[in-house]
């Protein structure tokens, strides 16, 4: 007997970010309405609105006095979260429940589909404890100091991570594949 579904189809095509899971994202990154370094002073990169990376690096001074109208965060955090779920749909070829999709997207909105890689391929074999292994260890960010790269600890991604990951514990998983 065969499928009426394309194989070319994703097993999570219909999934779109709940509005929980999109007000959860917008809490956590928070609407700020100018540029900014997303590590604090000459730290991090160049960022504007709910998260949007407007270029690696830090901000020259000029873009640190820009501004951006809300309209302008709005209109950006859609595009980026259509873009985000996209890359989640493209990306994980196993069946999701929406928990799980709205944590990927959240992850893949943070980091983009490179950083995500590899919690991908966690959840595609099916090792959804290693996908949230992977995902707790995604807390630190690289910043440049005195010239030289290091990775330091971002404080804010400790919490953001646990969230995230959390769809995809064992007592988890299985409690949310049965709703």
């Amino acid at each position: 007997m065969t499928s009426s579904v394309p194989k070319s189809l994703s097993p999570n095509a219909g999934l779109k970010m709940s509005p929980e899971g999109r007000a959860r994202l917008r809490a956590t990154e928070k609407a700020i309405y100018r540029y900014y370094n997303d590590m604090g002073k000459n730290k991090g990169h160049c960022t504007w609105g709910v998260g949007i990376l407007a270029h690696k690096g830090v901000c020259t001074e000029e873009e640190l006095g820009k501004k951006v109208s809300a309209e302008m965060v709005d209109q950006e955090f859609e595009r980026k979260i259509a873009e985000t779920e996209g890359i989640v749909r493209r990306n994980i070829k196993v069946p999701l429940n929406q928990s799980q999709f709205d944590a990927l997207c959240s992850l893949a909105y943070n980091a983009g589909a490179k950083g995500s890689s590899i919690t991908f391929a966690f959840v595609n074999k099916g090792d959804f404890a290693g996908a949230a292994a992977n995902m707790s260890l995604m807390i630190k960010v690289q910043v440049v100091e005195k010239g030289k790269k290091k990775y330091v600890i971002a404080p804010g991604l400790i919490k953001r991570r646990a969230e995230e990951s959390a769809p995809f514990h064992a007592k988890d998983a299985a409690t949310a594949a049965n709703k």
